[in-house]
């Protein structure tokens, strides 16, 4: 018997809360994900919990969403339940993370719910590692973390986060020579000249040094790190889905 239905959304016509795609788990206590709409989740969760009791493999629903359900969408939503969570395969490029402080976390936290793309959480110490991650977000402990570059696909986008400016400076560089989909590094205005002087004494071009977007995240949402999250989601859930280069904020330790 599965110990989890999930329900997806396959079809859509008219207004509705979320689009094909769209899915979510529900087990017997509890759920992940969400297909929105309230009523219409409440019922897509009561008919996935009884296909659970009843031990049912799989079915179809059309869902109006009117008077039924008590909303006025207008649309109608077709709903596959299927036995089991299916894995899907990732539809953007991996992100890699150096540094698993408070920006790090924050950012793996915030990209990880729409798992579509698998996320590596790099630090030097099993011990700055969180106790607990999310689906898709895999751990990585390397004393030197320059040592695995090389093994960072080509297309991955990449947001440097560490605890030292020195191991920063070191994986810009390393990056650089390994090629990379998208990298973003956190700091100022100033500690970025700094570093470009630097990258440029190390051999790299400017062209290929400009290719880092510092500082990362809205200047505008502020330097708590979870607002500095919020500002790199949005980057990367953007229809480029890369990093860019982005307008002067003050400097966050991490």
């Amino acid at each position: 018997m599965a110990d989890a239905i999930t329900v997806r959304i396959t079809q859509v016509r008219g207004s509705t809360p979320r689009g094909v795609g769209t899915a979510m788990q529900v087990m017997r206590e509890g759920q992940n994900g969400t297909i929105g709409g309230g009523a219409l989740e409440w019922a897509a969760t009561h008919i996935a919990r009884e296909m659970l009791t009843s031990g049912a493999q799989s079915k179809s629903c059309v869902m109006p969403l009117g008077p039924d359900l008590g909303q006025c969408c207008g649309g109608v939503v077709t709903l596959e339940f299927t036995a089991g969570i299916p894995v899907d395969p990732p539809s953007r490029a991996p992100l890699w993370i150096w540094g698993a402080g408070h920006v790090g976390r924050a950012i793996a936290a915030v990209m990880a719910p729409f798992e579509d793309r698998d996320i590596t959480l790099i630090d030097t110490s099993a011990a700055r590692m969180p106790r607990t991650l999310p689906a898709r977000v895999s751990p990585l402990v390397a004393a030197d973390p320059l040592r695995i570059v090389p093994r960072a696909p080509s297309d991955a986008d990449h947001l440097i986060v560490t605890y030292s400016h020195e191991l920063d400076l070191a994986l810009c560089d390393a990056l650089l020579r390994r090629g990379f989909g998208s990298c973003g590094l956190i700091g100022s205005a100033t500690k970025w000249a700094r570093f470009r002087n630097r990258l440029k004494k190390m051999g790299h071009q400017d062209a290929e040094i400009s290719g880092i977007a510092c500082p990362i995240g809205n200047p505008a949402l502020g330097k708590h790190p979870q607002a500095i999250a919020m500002g790199v989601g949005l980057t990367l859930l953007s229809s480029a889905g890369q990093l860019a280069p982005a307008t002067s904020m003050g400097e966050t330790a991490e």
